[in-house]
């Protein structure tokens, strides 16, 4: 939390509110429901080596799959991870299946550095007003945002109506991607 002193304290009380809840039905959702550190599909973990960048997957062509509580995934995510939390993530991508505080500094520094197919980080969407489903298009937009799987989708959002609810805050709009 250090790392990222913004996180559910920027804004109205609304606002940290919402993002607090919209963290945690996106992390719900990763890991189904804190129940696994790993991406589940073992046949994706070959598919996340890119092998045009400069530094290759010095760990092994199947060893960047999703980990930790937002499945960080690919080797170009571990090798920026790994640097801007100034440990060797690219040549040890198990870290953040084996150490908690790891795999929940890569949440957080996915959480306010990823803007996968959305052009903003899920942080910035919580706190500019862009609305939860602005986040979902930060994590996995590509795979679940128009119309590619409207039930993951959904399960996203029904999981942050939830939290809001539990935090005794309103939603707010744009819940869907």
């Amino acid at each position: 939390m250090n790392s990222y002193p913004g996180f559910a304290t920027t804004g109205s009380d609304t606002t940290q509110r919402q993002e607090a809840a919209a963290f945690l039905a996106n992390v719900s959702h990763e890991t189904g429901g804190l129940v696994y550190i790993d991406e589940q599909n073992t046949a994706n973990y070959p598919t996340y080596c890119d092998w045009s960048q400069p530094y290759g997957c010095p760990a092994g062509q199947s060893a960047y799959y999703g980990r930790g509580p937002l499945q960080l995934s690919w080797n170009f995510n571990y090798k920026a991870a790994g640097d801007a939390l100034g440990i060797d993530l690219l040549d040890n991508p198990w870290q953040v299946e084996q150490d908690p505080a790891v795999a929940w500094q890569t949440g957080l520094w996915y959480w306010f550095t990823g803007t996968g197919a959305g052009g903003t980080t899920a942080h910035d969407a919580m706190v500019n007003s862009a609305g939860f489903g602005a986040t979902i298009r930060a994590i996995n937009g590509g795979l679940e945002c128009n119309g590619n799987n409207p039930d993951e989708m959904q399960d996203r959002i029904n999981l942050y109506t939830q939290f809001v609810g539990i935090l005794g805050v309103d939603p707010g709009g744009n819940l869907s991607c």
